[in-house]
């Protein structure tokens, strides 16, 4: 099954900090495991403002994804299109990005953030 993992999810998985839920879902050798250009993005930002949350080298960070076998899903026209049908439960656009991805190419978003779950589309809560 292909998954496309929320950024927090993904800073875990660097740190090696996985909660239990998350790392079956990881630790499944039949899963597909993606990430967003997105969550990059998310990183750069925040790290930039020093956020500790965050305190990851971008570019090594995107490298160790790509090193562990993880693949990018490119961002679309179409999955930023798709933020425009969202309900408003949500207001941070990273996530709501990710969302729209996943969504979009009916697949699960596996995140930390509880609040994602509210949508009607597949989410796993693995935080």
């Amino acid at each position: 099954m292909k998954i496309l993992l929320d950024t927090r999810i993904l800073l875990w998985a660097a740190a090696d900090e996985l909660p239990a839920a998350a790392e079956r879902y990881i630790a499944d050798t039949s899963n597909t495991l993606l990430f967003s250009p997105a969550s990059i993005w998310e990183v750069v930002v925040k790290n930039g403002l020093s956020r500790a949350d965050f305190d990851v080298a971008p570019a090594l960070f995107c490298g160790g994804l790509i090193d562990a076998g993880y693949e990018e899903l490119p961002i679309t026209s179409r999955h930023t299109l798709f933020v425009s049908y969202l309900p408003a439960i949500h207001k941070d656009p990273f996530d709501r990005i990710l969302l729209a991805q996943a969504a979009s190419e009916g697949i699960p978003l596996l995140t930390a953030d509880s609040a994602l779950t509210r949508y009607p589309y597949s989410v796993i809560f693995a935080g």
